[in-house]
């Protein structure tokens, strides 16, 4: 399931669910350490560690907290070349699109977007020609796929994103 598939929050138009000061202050914490103990967690968030494991325990099982994982970076892993690859499909061709994208290897990411482009996916790879070979070879060799278009990624950096600790977010 992916994230957008889940139940709709307690209020009509809104997809985020109800959560309480301190199930964002967990969620706030985990954002910024997920290696962090449930006991420094709980001392974190003033609670007890039963009402910690508690709390992470039901944010999992809602499917609001989906995973932990590390954060890695991808130049000093060898993935020195990125980019945001635009696709254009067939119309009805999503499902299978999205199919043959998720088995290929260097992409990270990708999303069914509005706009003039259908598909927006995100490649790493270790140089231009492990790129060249994911878009010319790989993508668009799928059914489907009517054209692509590459955009090479020269900087990165994080957003600030949601600030899930803060009162009015």
């Amino acid at each position: 399931m992916s994230i957008v598939d889940g139940p709709a929050g307690p209020e009509a138009g809104r997809s985020a669910a109800g959560l309480d000061a301190v199930d964002r202050a967990i969620i706030a914490a985990l954002r910024r350490d997920g290696r962090m103990s449930v006991r420094a967690l709980a001392d974190h968030v003033h609670i007890s560690r039963a009402n910690a494991y508690a709390r992470i325990g039901r944010l999992t099982e809602d499917g609001i907290i989906s995973g932990f994982t590390a954060r890695l970076n991808p130049k000093r892993l060898g993935l020195g070349t990125s980019a945001y690859v635009s696709v254009t499909i067939e119309q009805n061709a999503w499902r299978a699109v999205s199919g043959r994208l998720r088995e290929i290897p260097h992409i990270e990411h990708f999303a069914l977007v509005g706009g003039d482009y259908d598909v927006l996916v995100l490649v790493r790879a270790p140089d231009n020609t492990a790129l060249r070979h994911v878009v010319l070879e790989s993508i668009q060799d799928i059914p489907g796929v009517r054209a692509t278009r590459t955009w090479l990624v020269f900087e990165e950096a994080d957003g600030l994103g949601t600030q899930w600790d803060a009162p009015d977010r």
